[in-house]
């Protein structure tokens, strides 16, 4: 059949229509295609930006130590010492070794609780030991040849009366002869990290038995930690069959808190004491540590200790940390809002003045949260005291909505 005039024009309609329904069904695929993935399409997470920490000022305590030998303070739950004066080198420690002889025989022949432990029997050696130091006006307590007594009982009167011949008699008995418990006592030393102490007999006679100021506070906080040495550091008399009434060479027992822990007298020493004492700073109990070495006398030992105690407690102080509601980091999200990650509760940390603080925030990314959703939080550090503190978000962070979604694809993917 021939082609017409009209068959071009029909077929250019034809065309067109074709082109307007490939169009159309274009538009209906990507319409179809475009509106899920727009509108349904998961948000990217919004990460935090930390905010700057100021930390508290410090400020160096005033304590004020004695003129003569050395001395110094710490505190359990604060790392090292706090303060210090006079030589920092290892000086005689006299009968404070007997601390360092009650905690390594423990360690070989443990107690706890009320056991008091398999008895030991006196010979002929240890009688003879006692004469010896009777003879040097040495501290002892009476002896005989067969004679038994309780483990617990032999390291209470080494450590209240100071009796040589009892330290001599355990650290024989629980280690076979004193070059035995010298060398166990180097290996406990240095177990313990008490590099700047030297032990060569057990009951402290001889003014080789040395130690450092940092020494003393870690071995006070060592004593303190043992239940056993802790109560009979802090018993005042006690009745010893066959010795009778013993009391506590600490005349300082029970004043200002102290509860315990060794004198020390040597002609090298001179008046030395080991201390402990638990006082109130405000609401919270802290056990404050310490050593004083070389005082002339006793009665000028525990004055100067009670000094250095009222001195060291006014050296704490609380600090806040954070606020409730303090901001820690940001979040910004790119359709608009803005929300800060803050401290779900105020807290406060008991600190010795010098003491650094640290803040480390953890803020983790968030897609849509709720208002007081906990995204992380911040842990505050000084010395060795923690506090964690949660982080929750202080807006809601909700859906942008369909009309951004719509406008701002390149976002979304």
């Amino acid at each position: 059949m021939a082609l017409t005039s009209a068959d071009p024009a029909r077929r250019s309609v034809y065309r067109r229509r074709r082109v307007t329904l490939a169009s159309a069904l274009a538009l209906l695929l990507g319409i179809g295609f475009y509106l899920p993935f727009t509108l349904l399409a998961p948000l990217h997470s919004v990460s935090s930006q930390s905010k700057a920490w100021e930390a508290p000022p410090t400020s160096e305590p005033a304590v004020g130590f004695p003129a003569y030998g050395a001395s110094g303070v710490g505190a359990i739950g604060y790392r090292g010492v706090l303060a210090s004066a006079g030589p920092q080198t290892a000086l005689p420690i006299a009968s404070i070794t007997k601390v360092v002889t009650a905690l390594v025989v423990l360690s070989a022949k443990p107690l706890s609780g009320t056991d008091v432990g398999p008895n030991i029997t006196f010979g002929p050696a240890d009688v003879q030991f006692f004469a010896d130091q009777l003879a040097q006006d040495g501290v002892v307590e009476p002896v005989s040849v067969g004679e038994t007594v309780p483990q617990r009982t032999v390291i209470t009167v080494m450590l209240m009366a100071s009796a040589n011949n009892y330290a001599d008699s355990l650290a024989n008995w629980a280690f076979g002869s004193r070059d035995a418990y010298v060398a166990a006592a180097g290996a406990w030393l240095a177990s313990h990290g008490l590099a700047g102490t030297t032990v060569v007999d057990p009951t402290g006679i001889s003014p080789a038995n040395t130690s450092t100021i940092a020494d003393l506070i870690e071995l006070a906080r060592l004593a303190v930690a043992d239940p056993i040495v802790t109560q009979i550091a802090a018993t005042t008399t006690i009745e010893v069959p066959g010795i009778g009434t013993v009391a506590n060479r600490n005349e300082l027992l029970g004043i200002d808190g102290v509860n315990g822990i060794k004198t020390g007298t040597l002609d090298e020493s001179g008046a030395c004491l080991l201390f402990s004492a638990t006082v109130a700073i405000g609401a919270t109990p802290v056990t404050l540590v310490g050593a004083v070495l070389g005082g002339p006398d006793h009665p000028t030992v525990d004055a100067a200790v009670r000094a250095l105690l009222a001195q060291a407690k006014a050296g704490f102080h609380e600090v806040t940390l954070t606020g409730t509601g303090q901001s820690f980091a940001t979040y910004s999200t790119a359709w608009g809002d803005a929300a800060d990650a803050v401290a779900a509760q105020s807290t406060s940390l008991l600190l010795w003045q010098n003491t650094p603080v640290t803040a480390q925030v953890r803020a983790e990314p968030v897609m849509l949260a709720l208002s007081g959703s906990t995204v992380g939080d911040v842990t505050f550090t000084a010395g060795e005291a923690r506090a964690t503190v949660p982080l929750v978000l202080s807006r809601t962070i909700a859906d942008p909505g369909a009309w951004w979604r719509l406008t701002n694809p390149g976002r979304l993917f």
